[in-house]
């Protein structure tokens, strides 16, 4: 029986502001950041040519995640879902290790966002310098561009404080300007230099399957489909969530996905073959700022307007994504709040519907950030790792509450029963093994730090919940170790006791073996239905508001 409680608190809600325009395009925006800006020449060294199965399959493992959650979404309209979903079928320990780990990686993505777009201004003004840090190229931050940063951080905050609704006028306006800057690349790289022979040259995969994966992970490639998840975290905040979160979530990743691929096919034709044979072969591919590199290969092909357009389309596109970051932050927060994981300041809300202590605490921990991470390029996988774990567990929601909740409706369901789910559950940990054991064990240390604040936030706090240490630690643990043996034992900057032939097995198997013992872990039904009770009426309580506001 489905336990009753109190309703949430006046002033206590988000608004639901947002249309399945703003909703998709809160998705499309939050992909389309500077990720498909490094992306095309960062897979291209990897993968040659067969960057372009990099970006296809990586759209697809994607895919399969997303499908997941647009089941969840529609089911739980709520805003933070991604935190919040584990909480209903597992409990407190298994939202609480998911919410810190999606907080990790969201709070790093706005401030990384920003240094991508001051370091293309680099071209206007001295905001970054460069220099060697461990025989790599990187772009720091001076005096100017960190003052710029903390301005630019200042603003994702004052938008977001005037409410959900503004932003989403200032995001959609900006979406249709990225989606088409990046058109016009495709279309002016075809039309203006094409070279089929770039495709065979210097071979098609001249690092075989080995860099196709590796380039999934760590050029770019997942990071730059990672924004599908506003659709999950804005749902409670949409005035139709059965309609709009499932063409928010499968339709970004759809559009973005055709994109992608067409433009690493564009670039890839668009080099000139003495610049191939120069770089002596794919793998040290470079040119005359590269640090740009659609900008530097529109002014290398004679195309001076377009290398314009997109130096102002680079501090664009990233500011944009940085400014849905922050808001995705403070919703992320909100939402290990309503969990009673983390103090309850952080789920207190303006009359305006919008966070803002979270939202300090966001602008706060992004101005840190700046000052430990030199580089986009050193960021990028462990963003990728750290947000993809978070993911994993929507796929073991979504089997466990097949079980616990059979009977629930679901306005959009997920064909094939757990065939799905499982998929997506494989890909997420292909992804992040694929993300090299050197990223791997730095995002270990982020968790255990999480684990260690875990005990003196339930020391310290108030009206803090059980653990459910069984239905939450019984999976999370061996799952959370079991990655990071094999991630060390690995080809990818690991061991090198596992090959491919036999890592990929080990980890399907790896992973439906976890599956299985999660679904099995899960609550009772009657504590899956009490949390689920309490989530409905909150998301009553927001109609209620929004009818009377």
């Amino acid at each position: 029986m489905a336990a009753t409680t109190e309703a949430p608190e006046q002033g206590q809600q988000l608004k639901r502001h947002v249309g399945v325009v703003g909703l998709l395009f809160a998705s499309v925006g939050s992909i389309i950041g500077s990720g498909w800006l490094f992306g095309a020449l960062d897979a291209s060294t990897q993968a040659g040519p067969a960057a372009l199965i990099s970006w296809a399959l990586g759209g697809v493992m994607i895919l399969l995640i997303a499908l997941t959650y647009a089941e969840l979404g529609t089911m739980f309209p709520l805003s933070g879902g991604v935190v919040r979903f584990p909480h209903l079928a597992f409990g407190s320990f298994a939202s609480y290790t998911s919410g810190w780990i999606t907080w990790v990686a969201v709070a790093t993505t706005a401030p990384i966002e920003v240094e991508a777009s001051l370091q293309y201004g680099t071209k206007y003004a001295p905001f970054t310098h460069e220099h060697t840090v461990d025989g790599e190229t990187v772009h720091t931050l001076t005096a100017l561009g960190y003052g710029s940063a903390v301005v630019l951080m200042a603003i994702f905050v004052v938008v977001n404080y005037f409410g959900i609704r503004w932003f989403a006028r200032v995001n959609n306006a900006l979406v249709w300007w990225k989606i088409g800057v990046i058109l016009l690349v495709i279309v002016a790289f075809l039309l203006t230099s094409f070279h089929s022979s770039n495709f065979t040259s210097h071979e098609f995969m001249p690092s075989g399957w080995h860099g196709v994966f590796e380039a999934i992970a760590t050029s770019g490639v997942v990071f730059s489909y990672l924004g599908f998840r506003q659709g999950i975290e804005f749902a409670g905040e949409t005035d139709n969530p059965r309609r709009n979160v499932p063409l928010a979530v499968i339709g970004s990743v759809l559009l973005t996905g055709v994109i992608y691929v067409a433009l690493q096919f564009a670039f890839i034709g668009a080099l000139d073959p003495g610049i191939l044979d120069d770089s002596k072969g794919w793998s040290g591919l470079s040119f005359e700022n590269d640090f740009g590199p659609l900008a530097a290969i529109a002014s290398l092909i004679g195309l001076g307007w377009l290398a314009v357009v997109l130096y102002a389309d680079a501090i664009i596109s990233p500011g944009d994504t940085g400014l849905i970051y922050t808001t995705a932050t403070s919703r992320i927060s909100y939402a290990m709040a309503k969990n009673r994981n983390a103090p309850q300041a952080l789920a207190r809300t303006t009359d305006r519907g919008v966070p803002l202590i979270s939202l300090i605490v966001t602008f706060v921990v992004g101005l840190i950030v700046f000052l430990p991470f030199p580089s986009w390029q050193q960021l990028v996988g462990f963003i990728t790792s750290a947000t993809v774990l978070s993911f994993a567990t929507g796929p073991l929601v979504l089997g466990a509450l097949r079980h616990g909740l059979p009977e629930a409706e679901r306005p959009f369901c997920v064909p094939g029963g757990h065939v799905i789910p499982v998929l997506a559950f494989i890909s997420a940990n292909l992804v992040i093994y694929w993300s090299t054991w050197p990223i791997n064990w730095k995002l270990g240390v982020a968790i255990l730090i999480g684990f260690v604040l875990l005990p003196v936030y339930h020391l310290l706090g108030k009206d803090v919940p059980s653990l459910d240490w069984r239905s939450g630690a019984t999976w999370v643990v061996p799952w959370l170790l079991g990655l990071g043996v094999i991630s060390y034992l690995g080809n990818y900057g690991g061991r090198g006791v596992l090959t491919f032939g036999t890592a990929v097995p080990i980890i399907a198997v790896f992973s439906v073996l976890i599956y299985v013992l999660a679904v099995r872990s899960r609550l009772a039904t009657e504590e899956i239905e009490k949390h689920v009770e309490s989530s409905r009426r909150e998301s009553e309580q927001e109609e209620s508001e929004l009818e009377t506001a």
